[in-house]
């Protein structure tokens, strides 16, 4: 399921991370290995190593008054803008752009991914291309701190695991102050509009209305 469902661009160091899981969830616990791991890979010609486990790509822009904390990772010809704040076991990708007052944690942003304005990540992995609007919010803990459930169609799936956010593909559109529930899968290609609260997991080419009604819309074959 996961190789299926993430755009990976030809990188071999992330389809071996991607290919050792069959749900793409089981890849939350492994995020901050993997970093350190590929951290310690990178070109000094290309990333600075701004603290222990922090490496900023040099093409990339980070603002004042951010905080990041490692082990994270700044891709290439990215943009960090004052007031983020990257908590740990974060990755960016090139050319993404985390705004004013984001926070992520334990999150990986796979490239081009946007989340501009007030946005809150956490334990989830976007895919190429997904852009929030502002406000969105990724709910990563049930309200009854239980282990998160995965809705796929009829079918419920036990994570095995306490906090998860989400799972967003490519070129997945998420409208302004949209709150997604505790384990959400989103497919590729998929709108959800503003305001919205995904209780239930959007499959690929779908747009998600206010009320829950999902059409389809076809972006990807």
């Amino acid at each position: 399921m996961t190789k299926n469902f993430f755009y990976l661009k030809g990188d071999e160091v992330f389809h071996s991370f991607f290919a050792n899981s069959v749900y793409p969830w089981e890849l939350l616990d492994r995020i901050g290995s993997f970093l350190l791991f590929l951290g310690s890979q990178l070109s000094e010609e290309q990333y600075i190593r701004a603290d222990k486990d922090v490496w900023i790509a040099r093409s990339a822009k980070v603002a004042d008054y951010t905080t990041i904390r490692g082990p994270a990772i700044i891709g290439e010809d990215s943009e960090v803008r004052p007031g983020a704040f990257i908590r740990g076991s974060v990755f960016v990708g090139s050319q993404c752009v985390v705004g004013n007052a984001t926070e992520i944690k334990n999150s990986m942003l796979l490239g081009k991914v946007e989340a501009p304005h007030f946005n809150y990540i956490g334990d989830s992995i976007l895919s190429y291309g997904a852009h929030l609007g502002a406000g969105v919010i990724t709910s990563n803990l049930r309200s009854d701190r239980k282990d998160i459930k995965v809705r796929l169609g009829d079918e419920v799936m036990e994570s095995g695991l306490r906090k998860f956010g989400a799972m967003i593909a490519e070129k997945v559109e998420i409208g302004c102050n949209a709150v997604l529930n505790p384990g959400i899968l989103i497919g590729a290609g998929s709108i959800i509009y503003p305001l919205s609260l995904v209780r239930r997991s959007v499959p690929r080419n779908s747009i998600y209305k206010n009320q829950g009604e999902v059409t389809h819309r076809q972006l990807f074959e």
